[in-house]
């Protein structure tokens, strides 16, 4: 999987990608990402990608010919599967849309800054948009790590044990069941006796109701489908 993001912060991806799995994922070839500063895309002196909104409303609105020479000359190289707006007003991000991403080749995530982005940037150019909460953010490339991250752990070697990665929260629609690991007696804590007993059939059955169980008691929207 190839993933291009562009930026007018290209410092902030610096330490994300370059450690835990990201980093691996990148060192066994499985990810490759490419970080485009929009600013070296411009024709200005300052090399100023924002300016201010027709109609006088208050703040800076990313220019659309920055974006657009840099998401023309990338797309002159290589076809792209999507490329992702990251936007309070897109589609709501979850586990369904990550496996089925997970399994594209190559993707542009822009990441929008200062007011917005010149609607026709997303009228245009854009083929998806994603929202990863209803809440604004100074700018989208928190959620383009966030993607990117929710994206490569699915990609297969890019973690240790790839089953682990199939009983995550959310991959059946439910929260995950409880974790436990040694010493199986804390300070009079003890770890459920089945979880000890050593029968997987009773295990997995228990992990299953301690998934709906959780699941209804605190996230009861997952469950109205």
């Amino acid at each position: 999987m190839r993933i291009d993001i562009l930026t007018v912060l290209p410092e902030m991806f610096d330490s994300p990608l370059g450690c835990s799995i990201l980093q691996r994922a990148q060192n066994k070839g499985l990810v490759e990402f490419h970080i485009h500063n929009l600013r070296d895309y411009t024709t200005n002196k300052h090399r100023k990608v924002d300016d201010y909104p027709f109609g006088g409303e208050a703040g800076m609105v990313m220019q659309v010919e920055p974006i657009d020479r840099c998401i023309s000359s990338l797309k002159e190289q290589r076809e792209y599967d999507e490329v992702i707006f990251t936007s309070p007003d897109g589609e709501r991000f979850d586990q369904p849309m990550a496996n089925r991403m997970s399994l594209m080749n190559n993707i542009i995530i822009l990441c929008g800054h200062y007011k917005g982005v010149d609607y026709r940037v997303r009228e245009h150019l854009i083929t998806k948009e994603i929202s990863i909460g209803d809440y604004v953010l100074t700018g989208g490339e928190l959620p383009a790590i966030i993607i990117s991250d929710a994206l490569v752990r699915l990609i297969p070697g890019a973690i240790g044990d790839e089953q682990s990665a199939l009983y995550d929260s959310f991959q059946d629609s439910l929260l995950s069941a409880p974790d436990y690991t040694r010493p199986a007696e804390y300070k009079g804590w003890r770890v459920p006796d089945i979880l000890l007993s050593g029968h997987e059939a009773k295990i997995a059955e228990w992990r299953h109701e301690q998934a709906l169980e959780r699941t209804r008691r605190l996230r009861p929207d997952l469950l109205v489908d």
